[in-house]
């Protein structure tokens, strides 16, 4: 794989930073992968070779390339931190990922100065992100040089990710609306930021269990001229962790001297982390775990991810409390419209069973311990 012709150029009132991947082992085509902003950040966004070195690398070791190839320069600690993120996926492949080699000019010194340069978060409105973001805001002076100052809101994952499903750019202005009022709250300015990279190979499992965090960090490598560390909230408690997209053992890998990328939170369960977002209301009511992205809701309420949140608010005894679902109260029968016991699912739902009981809705204990021995 070949990376080339990095440049910026505007699309619209956006500002882009591309490149151009060619495929030199594979029958896959040659196409132009991206990350661009609105104008106002037209400053802070530039074809950081190491943009593109991080969100190529999986779709590389997926189609087998022998290589990665960029006539840039790159950090030499990025290219070590790669070389170990395809250590842990052929291990986590069983060795169908095979290690390539990355052909590409080190630089000697840091690409940025540090100056006026900060942190961010990324902030997609779900649970992880928003519990980062309140525990930060609680523990952190906003004079630290890790509070962030920017949240990240990225579209071309669960909304606008999947070629045949559409762009929707409706779903993500409203994705944008909801999160606004949160940011402020936080003293942060919200970027959106637009990628196309997961188009580079548009498959699922793939994304799911090695993917995405790499292009969240191929995403904010874009903006090393303004940011310098980056906070990415767990997608699973040490307990439960798994081969997955974003992990601990991978995201700050993707780092670079000029950018830390942080892996939080990590210790905390799911439960605990909706607990923290209860205590901050401007979050509460403007969540957004759905990836239905039906047109008139945030949240559909009937997806497998909104059911099984309003099960751990009910739980909790919290679900009557937010506006971020039309309904107070969870009807078993809801359950019957998916499976419970793929993707590393049946931990969530194990644990909600007793707390469920114990507020009296043995109903919702007993179809959920039904449907984990479908």
């Amino acid at each position: 794989m070949r990376l080339s012709d990095l440049q910026m150029k505007k699309n619209g009132g956006l500002i882009r930073a591309a490149a151009t991947v060619t495929f030199e082992d594979s029958d896959q085509p040659a196409k132009e992968i991206f990350i661009e902003t609105e104008t106002a950040y037209a400053e802070s966004i530039f074809p950081n070779p190491h943009a593109f070195a991080v969100g190529c690398i999986i779709p590389a070791l997926h189609f087998a390339e022998r290589r990665l190839a960029l006539d840039e320069a790159i950090c030499p600690r990025l290219k070590e931190g790669l070389e170990t993120v395809m250590v842990i996926m052929h291990h986590w492949t069983d060795g169908r990922f095979q290690p390539l080699s990355i052909d590409a000019p080190l630089v000697r010194t840091a690409l940025q100065d540090g100056k006026n340069r900060h942190a961010g978060i990324f902030l997609s409105g779900g649970m992880d992100s928003l519990a980062a973001l309140k525990r930060i805001k609680d523990g952190y002076a906003p004079t630290h040089p890790a509070y962030p100052r920017d949240a990240l809101l990225v579209h071309g994952f669960d909304i606008g990710g999947v070629v045949e499903r559409g762009a929707k750019y409706h779903v993500f202005e409203r994705a944008k609306a909801a999160m606004r009022p949160v940011a402020a709250d936080a003293g942060l300015n919200l970027i959106p930021i637009y990628t196309n990279i997961r188009h580079l190979c548009d498959n699922r499992d793939l994304w799911l269990n090695q993917f995405f965090g790499a292009v969240l960090a191929a995403a904010v490598h874009a903006f090393s001229p303004r940011i310098n560390l980056a906070w990415l909230a767990s997608s699973y408690d040490i307990l439960h962790l798994h081969p997955c997209g974003s992990h601990p053992l991978l995201d700050p890998e993707y780092g670079s001297t000029d950018l830390q990328i942080r892996h939080r939170d990590v210790g905390l369960s799911r439960m605990e982390k909706l607990k923290i977002v209860s205590d901050w209301d401007v979050a509460f009511q403007n969540f957004r775990v759905c990836l239905a992205n039906v047109p008139e809701k945030l949240n559909c309420g009937r997806c497998e991810k909104c059911v099984r949140t309003m099960l751990e608010l009910e739980a909790l005894g919290l679900l009557g409390k937010t506006r971020a679902f039309e309904d107070d109260s969870v009807d078993p029968a809801w359950l019957d419209a998916f499976s419970i016991t793929i993707r590393v699912r049946e931990p969530f739902y194990k644990e909600l069973v007793e707390p469920l009981r114990s507020r009296g809705r043995g109903d919702l204990a007993e179809k959920i311990e039904e449907k984990l021995i479908d």
